[in-house]
């Protein structure tokens, strides 16, 4: 199993960094994101970062970057 992500803490593979995703987007479509439809994320640089981005992405929905400052 390959290391997809990493930020030093946690690692992923491929698959458990697609099965976050999934979750999240299952969640998120559950909460009416869909096509055309922005999320903000307000997250540090890490591998939960990654997860919001690919999980908003396969909700349909549009990712909008919040600086944590």
């Amino acid at each position: 199993t390959a290391e997809a992500v990493s930020d030093g803490q946690r690692r992923l593979t491929y698959g458990e960094l697609n099965a976050a995703a999934e979750r999240l987007a299952s969640l998120l479509q559950a909460q009416g994101v869909g096509p055309e439809v922005r999320v903000a994320l307000q997250l540090p640089r890490g591998v939960h970062q990654i997860i919001g981005v690919l999980g908003v992405l396969k909700a349909g929905g549009v990712y909008v970057p919040v600086d944590t400052a």
